[in-house]
């Protein structure tokens, strides 16, 4: 049976970025490893959606220090095994990312029409996806939720095993729900100094 993750890039970064700050990324091959490992899959193909942030024309340090950590983030993405990495763009107008959720949104549907998988695993915070989710149910594909602990899709609980990934030390701490899978990962051993 094969198994897909797909990955809001940019809202996985946003969210990493926000635990471990600008001089520590998470590292992505080694964090997927774990995932699998904790919560028991092999994810047969990851499909994984983004943008890079604007770059200014003039930089202050907290911007350089911003840029360079998503950097060497999306780099440890790309260098990860059976990773399709989406580009998306920014407008240059607003700033705000474009074509990225839609992308991520039509593939999870248009794979599971085609039958290319049986199980479905989404990683974000953002709730914008679970008509996707519904969708792929719609053709018979069992739909999981994975978060990190600081973005968590609150609504997906009611209608979907969701898995939430908290850094061990200094994780969150949640309520007990039947739909939530807490996962603890080792903080030490995952994430990057810069």
């Amino acid at each position: 049976m094969k198994t897909y993750l797909f990955i809001d890039g940019s809202n996985l970064y946003a969210s990493q970025y926000e635990l471990f700050g600008p001089q520590r990324y998470l590292n992505f091959p080694k964090f997927i490893k774990e995932a699998e490992k904790k919560i028991k899959v092999n994810f047969n193909k990851i499909y994984f959606y983004a943008s890079y942030s604007p770059r200014p024309k003039r930089l202050n340090k907290k911007q350089v220090l911003y840029l360079k950590n998503e950097g060497l983030f999306y780099k440890s993405v790309k260098e990860t095994k059976n990773v399709f990495f989406f580009k998306g763009y920014r407008s240059k107008t607003s700033g705000k990312e474009k074509e990225v959720d839609v992308k991520l949104a039509v593939d999870v549907v248009e794979k599971a029409s085609k039958g290319e998988f049986e199980h479905l695993y989404l990683l974000s915070g953002d709730a914008d996806f679970m008509e996707a989710l519904f969708a792929a149910r719609r053709f018979d594909k069992k739909a999981n939720v994975l978060c990190l602990e600081n973005k968590i899709m609150y609504k997906a609980l009611r209608f979907f095993k969701t898995y939430i990934f908290f850094f061990f030390p200094k994780g969150h701490v949640l309520a007990e729900m039947s739909s939530l899978q807490r996962v603890i990962l080792p903080r030490k051993t995952l994430i990057e100094k810069i």
